[in-house]
């Protein structure tokens, strides 16, 4: 009996010691939430448009990229376009921008998203630059 009593009570012990709240990381002091940079997305309300107000960020020349437009379209408030830069075929999307075919393009050099998923579009790009602004050369 009292060895039934021992067993108990130990493990009442380990129950009780592994309830216990666990104590939390030390939080910093609140401070004033810092500037947001030019190319950080402001929250919005779901179901309105997260592009209101805001405008491509201007592009100056040999900024990275250049190309001439093969094909463009417009979707869910961005423009895709694929251009041919050095023999090479390029997608890129950037804020919705005025493009033709055939206009010459050029948009500072970002790392690619690989097979990117556009739901407006219902397609899958195997590579695409995310560019914040397009500089259009007629």
């Amino acid at each position: 009996m009292k060895k039934t009593l021992v067993v108990m009570l130990a493990i009442v012990a380990v129950a009780a010691a592994g309830c216990k709240k666990k104590e939390e990381a030390p939080q910093a002091p609140a401070q004033a939430p810092a500037a947001a940079p030019a190319t950080q997305m402001p929250a919005v309300a779901p179901g309105t448009d997260p592009h209101a107000g805001l405008k491509p960020q201007e592009v100056k020349p040999g900024a990275g990229h250049k190309g001439k437009v093969l094909e463009t379209m417009d979707s869910g408030g961005y423009t895709y376009a694929q251009i041919e830069e050095k023999g090479e075929k390029i997608w890129v999307a950037s804020m919705q921008t005025p493009v033709k075919v055939g206009d010459t393009i050029e948009f500072q050099d970002s790392p690619p998203m690989i097979n990117f998923q556009s739901k407006t579009l219902k397609r899958t790009f195997d590579k695409i630059i995310f560019a914040p602004g397009l500089a259009v050369n007629k």
